[in-house]
């Protein structure tokens, strides 16, 4: 399948298996980490859902009715494919309401199921999301003992930490129009259009210094002047010089080198580091302008991401593969490195709509 993220570096080398991804929903099943309990009481009602090939803005619309609020006052903490089957929390902003009965609801969305209910004293805000755990079914494999293989690698190195094709829009169209915006062809008022080609933008730029350094061979290779994230906050550091401590450190997974989130301030980095980074964005001008000209802060994102609690099983040509990441990552990440993906018979990609 032709993809805008085909020339970006694969971390192992270019896949030689073909396969299929979503062919059915139950191919690829997301359940969120929330990461913390609700207090039990408050004017928030906690609502979990599991869907099944449902658009998640459009369960919102929907549960909104049924509560009798307006769309505004219903929460998530993450966006969830529409083409998989999905379980996540909603929240309702309900002061001084009980609990509304929700039996007609999932009578009339058979999509859509009711888990479980609770009440919180705080809303559900994108970015309280602690995680994701994902089932994948990978099916067709022309070479299902070369995903194996690979399987093997990713848990023990990693794969790259990029964002996903669905960062970009439909061929790329969100970077596109990121630059058009750049160029000052033309204004973007809409808030979530001004979101999505900003994060776009950026998160294309992060792209292309992943896959350069990975290109280099220097992905888990500490270069003088890298920033460096550490678990705890506030001991994140920038080397002055590499050292084999520190090398180590990074080995074990104590420290993780980072590629840089632009923003209108200066790099962290410092020396080979910063001018590796540089040399990279600075291929993308127009963005550099749009991320600029809109005040965005620098921020930094790991090269590398790890998947936990990695298992897998394979049954004649599909294989079954599980495994959590956390918020912000991509599964899509770890399908890139196992297979390449053959289109579906319309053509068409089913990584998109959430």
């Amino acid at each position: 399948m032709s993809s805008i993220m085909d020339g970006f570096s694969w971390l192992y080398g270019k896949p030689a298996c073909q396969g299929r991804l979503k062919v059915q929903p139950e191919d690829f099943v997301v359940n969120e980490i929330l990461g913390y309990t609700f207090a039990g009481t408050g004017e928030h009602f906690m609502v979990k859902i599991r869907k099944t090939g449902e658009n998640t803005k459009y369960v919102v619309n929907e549960l909104a009715k049924a509560c009798g609020v307006k769309s505004r006052d219903v929460s998530w903490a993450g966006l969830k494919d529409r083409h998989a089957v999905t379980e996540q929390w909603l929240s309702v902003h309900l002061p001084g309401k009980p609990d509304p009965d929700l039996s007609a609801f999932e009578a009339t969305h058979p999509g859509v199921e009711i888990l479980e209910t609770a009440r919180h004293d705080k809303k559900l805000r994108p970015g309280d999301l602690q995680g994701n755990w994902f089932e994948l079914r990978l099916t067709e494999l022309d070479q299902p003992q070369e995903v194996i293989a690979r399987l093997e690698q990713v848990a023990a190195r990693g794969v790259p930490n990029y964002f996903g094709e669905q960062r970009f829009g439909h061929h790329g169209n969100n970077v596109v129009k990121a630059r058009s915006w750049g160029n000052d062809e033309f204004r973007v008022r809409d808030k979530s259009k001004r979101s999505f080609y900003l994060s776009a933008a950026r998160s294309w730029l992060f792209n292309q210094v992943l896959s350069a350094r990975i290109a280099q061979g220097q992905v888990h290779t500490l270069l003088p002047g890298d920033y460096l994230q550490a678990p705890t906050e506030g001991q994140d550091q920038v080397i002055d010089a590499v050292s084999a401590a520190i090398q180590a450190q990074v080995d074990q997974g104590q420290l993780a080198i980072t590629a840089p989130m632009m923003g209108d301030n200066a790099l962290p980095t410092t020396a080979e580091a910063e001018a590796f980074e540089m040399a990279v964005v600075e291929q993308e001008p127009l963005l550099l302008k749009l991320i600029r000209d809109n005040r965005m802060r620098h921020e930094r994102r790991p090269l590398l991401l790890q998947p936990q609690q990695m298992a897998w099983q394979q049954q004649g040509d599909t294989i079954t593969v599980s495994f959590a990441l956390p918020a912000g990552c991509f599964a899509t990440a770890v399908v890139r490195e196992l297979m390449i993906e053959r289109e579906l018979e319309d053509g068409s990609h089913a990584n998109f709509d959430q």
